[in-house]
């Protein structure tokens, strides 16, 4: 399939695109302000969206896989990220801060309980909060789970997943010297924060590239802006680094029974190379009131036609819950 025509099976699938009613820049303390949105009906369902990453920002295509006229979707930029400030910045920047600015989103737009939208990065963000507020949360709609796990990061950055892409691979680990390759986190690390601009762009190029070209089945997309690529890869790997911030290697397993009252829905690629489906489908065979839809021929990204129409799928199903959902 080519791009074009992949596109337009894409678009397909998502609502048109819609403008927010209310746009604003949150205070969230600790030196850092965040950027919020919403969009469609001030008085619908309201779902908050957790981007990936960590570092990636949200877009306006993630406005589009609701049905305007029965949701209230908010959308944020993470701090250091997209138009939050400051940008690419790690001070005060964990996992907990971020749960705690989701509630603080909630509290400021006077929200009950909302769903919980997210991928990738955002299903983590999406589990963590979930098993700290489940009283918050209404429904969990997932996508590319990731467990924040050793063996998650050990596959992705220590030639797993490089011995299916072995060239792409050799772009990663060529500007590591041979003795630093044995932890590339680390390695990349010491690059993403020399303090020299330059230097932290290039190798924020290489690291979003190597993730960004694992995405999908379908394409494989080129070189991110050098803004972007820094916050999006010195966010990243300042996560990875510290383990995603959580007391212990497999958390989010390890206090599954939080979610005992919190029902979801998992979309999972068949071939994503960036989050591996084991991590979704031993997620839902410990979550009983999680299902899990594997789609065939799709890779890690949302963009993916076959996650994209699953996606839109569940929304559209959600839509005449809201009773049921105490929204």
């Amino acid at each position: 399939m080519d791009r074009t025509a992949g596109q337009k099976s894409i678009i397909s699938h998502l609502y048109p695109p819609i403008e927010p009613f209310d746009q604003r820049m949150l205070d969230v303390g600790d030196g850092h302000t965040i950027y919020v949105e919403q969009c469609g009906n001030p008085q619908g369902m309201p779902v908050v969206v957790l981007h990936g990453g960590p570092g990636g920002g949200c877009s306006p295509a993630m406005r589009r896989y609701f049905d305007p006229r029965h949701y209230r979707v908010i959308l944020f930029d993470q701090r250091g990220c997209g138009r939050s400030r400051p940008h690419a910045s790690v001070e005060a920047n964990t996992t907990w801060h971020l749960v705690a600015d989701i509630e603080l989103i909630r509290e400021t737009l006077g929200i009950s309980r909302w769903i919980v939208f997210g991928g990738s990065w955002g299903a983590t963000l999406a589990l963590i909060y979930a098993q700290t507020h489940p009283e918050r949360a209404a429904f969990l709609v997932l996508r590319g789970v990731f467990l924040m796990t050793q063996a998650e990061l050990d596959w992705f950055y220590g030639g797993g997943a490089g011995r299916f892409f072995p060239d792409l691979w050799e772009r990663f680990v060529a500007p590591i010297p041979e003795n630093e390759r044995d932890d590339m986190i680390a390695a990349y690390h010491r690059r993403l924060f020399s303090g020299d601009t330059g230097e932290e762009v290039r190798h924020a190029r290489l690291w979003a590239g190597w993730e960004n070209a694992l995405a999908s089945i379908e394409f494989r997309g080129g070189e991110s802006p050098g803004e972007y690529a820094r916050a999006f890869a010195r966010l990243e790997n300042h996560y990875f680094t510290n383990r995603g911030f959580l007391d212990h290697d497999g958390q989010i397993m390890a206090n599954i029974c939080r979610l005992a009252e919190v029902p979801g829905r998992v979309v999972q690629g068949r071939f994503d190379m960036i989050c591996p489906p084991v991590a979704a489908y031993r997620l839902t065979e410990s979550w009983e009131a999680g299902e899990l839809a594997m789609i065939p021929l799709a890779g890690h990204a949302l963009s993916e036609a076959g996650i994209t129409a699953e996606l839109r799928r569940i929304t559209d199903d959600l839509r005449g819950r809201a009773r049921m959902l105490g929204l």
